[in-house]
């Protein structure tokens, strides 16, 4: 299948040689698109690509039919709607580290800049202006810097400024006094920080619990002598309440790289002279560009060609080392789901996925989502995959559960899923065995033996002489040949069961024949 990759803002023509080079992927740049032009380029278009001009909408995404990955040349995603493209199982990736040193080195930039008046004395001397004077500054040695966000832009922001012989202090909920010591960081709460420092740097995301973050309160906190940076992102100050801060000289002056609304047209901060920007230039480095635009396209090829990705944004990442452990029981964990779905046609309420050997060890998530999609996959077909089974799970009020067990087994690994449904329970487990392939080895209070894969005829019936031959017979009858049989049962002459792998598919008349047949409750053929 060839795959058609847009690339809707630009980015780096060096960075997107793994999406040149690949033998199935057909690349279209246009990057001066209207919103309408664009709805009608995504019908048909199988990645997106894009840094922070384009908007991916709602509207866009449900456009997408196609759509299978969204890739962000860059680290924030607040320009895509990310809910709606895990709803429809999309992929979101981005290049989280990639521009990391740039955008570093441009908040010390901006600091420098603020301290020293460069912009403001570059313009007055290009006006043949010599004012010496006007625009003396300050060092910024011994100062303090409070850097709110220490995620790792924040962190390299703090080596350098530590460089510069700079005191230290952040503000991060999710950042440890162990790690804030470790690189010489005192943590404050948000309100010390701006209270006590020199310099106000921000590196949070843009998020709903950050919007306007630093208001009217938070600027009233801080030093009249005091500068505030924000090379993150748009929405986390409040550019009025800024603006009314700077003309009250409540605070000495303010660097931007972003804004609310970008580009800035109209804006009133930059009618100040205390206030410096740039436009969104943070991770605006030739070697920043080539670098997001590579990692995305590396991420875009290999999810496109049945691969995971390094950074995704709406699932977990995983380490290689760990990935490489997990992935063989993305099957099983699936066709468990995908059994059991198909054997009990009921509304789930709970499903509990239970882990034993050496599957204990290790973050099990992946496979619970995989277990998960394959419950789901014949109700919600090609629309759940890994990307949105939990999130559609939960929207159908079903609960899931993980549990480890210490208990010891019979099997290296095994993976048991137990579904509640209308006050009944079911359970299977299943085994990876090398070589062999998934294997269920418990249905109910059965155990057996069975591969899971191709076409499996389930049998639900008492146990009585000539059973198996009678289904036999009638099976021969329509020329369908059994490759591999399992019966097991509750006690002599009590309830059965028996498993046949058949070499081909079956019609439900000949289901129905078989149901006929004496003391046979349940006949299902069940594709695995």
């Amino acid at each position: 299948m060839t795959y058609k990759v847009l690339i809707a803002d630009p980015i780096s023509d060096v960075g997107i040689q793994p999406l040149k080079e690949a033998k199935n992927i057909n690349v279209k740049i246009a990057t001066n698109l209207t919103y309408n032009e664009l709805l009608e380029e995504i019908e048909d278009t199988h990645a997106l690509i894009i840094r922070s001009q384009t908007e991916v909408t709602k509207e866009i995404i449900e456009k997408g039919k196609q759509l299978k990955v969204i890739g962000r040349a860059g680290v924030g995603v607040d320009n895509v709607d990310l809910e709606t493209a895990t709803d429809y199982g999309i992929v979101v990736v981005n290049a989280p580290n990639s521009n990391v040193n740039s955008a570093a080195e441009h908040t010390i930039a901006m600091l420098m800049s603020l301290a020293r008046n460069i912009p403001q004395a570059c313009y007055s001397l290009k006006d043949n202006e010599w004012n010496r004077s006007q625009y003396i500054g300050v060092e910024i040695r011994g100062k303090t810097l409070g850097i709110i966000g220490l995620g790792r832009i924040g962190t390299e922001v703090a080596f350098r400024a530590k460089g510069l012989k700079m005191n230290v202090i952040g503000y991060d909920p999710f950042f440890s006094e162990k790690k804030a010591e470790s690189i010489g960081i005192k943590l404050k709460s948000l309100d010390k920080v701006l209270q006590q420092s020199d310099f106000v740097t921000i590196h949070t995301p843009y998020m709903k619990d950050t919007h306007h973050l630093i208001s009217n309160k938070q600027l009233d906190m801080m030093k009249n002598t005091a500068y505030l940076i924000n090379c993150a992102r748009g929405g986390i100050v409040d550019e009025e309440a800024l603006y009314k801060s700077l003309t009250k000289k409540k605070i000495a002056g303010a660097a931007l790289d972003v804004f609310e609304e970008e580009p800035p047209i109209n804006n009133k901060l930059l009618t100040l002279d205390q206030v410096i920007v740039t436009p969104h230039l943070g991770g605006s480095t030739v070697e920043a560009q080539k670098s997001v635009a590579k990692v995305v396209s590396q991420d875009v090829v290999g999810l496109l060609s049945g691969r995971l990705a390094k950074h995704p944004v709406n699932i977990p990442s995983l380490p290689v080392e760990v990935l490489q452990k997990i992935q063989p029981y993305f099957e099983l964990g699936e066709k468990l789901g995908m059994f059991l779905s198909k054997i009990k046609s009921t509304v789930i309420d709970e499903v509990h996925v239970s882990y034993a050997g050496v599957l204990n060890d290790i973050n099990t998530t992946p496979i619970t989502r995989s277990v998960v999609k394959g419950l789901l996959l014949q109700h919600l077909g090609e629309r759940i995959n890994n990307i949105n089974a939990i999130r559609l799970a939960t929207k159908r009020d079903i609960e899931i559960h993980q549990h480890k067990s210490g208990a010891s087994t019979n099997f290296a690994n095994l993976i048991k899923v137990k579904i509640r449904a209308n006050d009944e329970s079911f359970v299977v487990s299943g085994t990876l065995l090398s070589g062999l392939g998934p294997r269920l080895v418990q249905f109910d209070d059965y155990t057996i033996d069975i591969e899971l894969r191709g076409h499996i005829l389930f049998i639900n019936h008492k146990d009585q002489p000539g059973a198996i031959g009678y289904v036999g017979t009638k099976l021969a009858e329509y020329g369908i040949n059994i490759a591999t049989m399992q019966v097991a049962r509750e006690k002599e002459g009590g309830d059965a069961i028996m498993f046949l792998r058949i070499d081909k598919q079956i019609p439900q008349y000949i289901l129905d024949e078989i149901e006929q047949i004496n003391d046979v409750y349940q006949a299902k053929l069940i594709n695995v």
